[in-house]
């Protein structure tokens, strides 16, 4: 901010006072009064005007320089020789996420009774299809669509019983499945049944692999 003083009231006064000093036939005195007058003007600030300065550039405010070094996630799959080993090895504790839980319960559902490599093959399938257009871009999305899974009974899934070695073990193959930390035979399989059932579609697709009771499609 920068401060302008006037001395108006102080030059009006002068001003009657050189007036004065004419009337009184007196030239030194008005002089005197002239120089009284710009000594006022200047030392006298009887009226003070505030004038805002704008600022033409941005004002940037300078902070404490920071640390450049990022410290990384550390996020590392436990290591495994088998997919046994490494379901072993997944933690058995933990809430899901309710797409977690969908594929978890598609696996427990669908291939509870399977070998560990084929109830990866079942969550791969769930896994490709939402990567997919033509299904739904979601694992719920995927087992609850209609007529594709026969567990599914009026769009909701049956109760899981939590406690057994089958649902810790699902819950494990969702995991891995969904983070990709091992690869299943099925690939980019999209479709699977039973052996013991030949359904009409199965004709005009390309087999995969064949996992225990299981054949997959893509």
């Amino acid at each position: 901010m920068v401060r302008r003083f006037t001395g108006f009231t102080a030059v009006a006064a002068a001003i009657a006072l050189t007036t004065l000093a004419g009337a009184e036939n007196s030239g030194a005195y008005a002089q005197v009064a002239a120089q009284a007058t710009e000594t006022a003007a200047v030392e006298t600030p009887l009226t003070e005007e505030v004038v805002p300065v704008f600022v033409e550039k941005a004002v940037v405010q300078e902070f404490p320089e920071e640390a450049t070094d990022e410290i990384p996630v550390i996020d590392e799959a436990p290591r495994a020789q088998s997919l046994r080993e490494l379901v072993g090895a997944m933690p058995a504790t933990g809430e899901l996420s309710s797409e977690l839980q969908c594929l978890a319960g598609a696996i427990y559902f669908e291939s509870r009774g399977e070998p560990l490599e084929g109830q990866l093959a079942v969550a791969r399938v769930i896994i490709n299809r939402a990567e997919d257009r033509r299904f739904p871009s979601s694992y719920c999305g995927v087992v609850y669509q209609r007529s594709q899974f026969s567990f599914v009974k009026g769009g909701r899934m049956p109760r899981i019983r939590t406690g057994t070695a089958a649902w810790t073990r699902a819950k494990a193959i969702a995991r891995i499945a969904h983070r990709g930390l091992w690869d299943s035979e099925a690939g980019d399989a999209l479709f699977f049944h039973a052996k013991y059932v030949k359904p009409s579609w199965s004709y005009k697709k390309v087999a995969t692999a064949t996992i225990d009771t299981h054949i997959f499609y893509r």
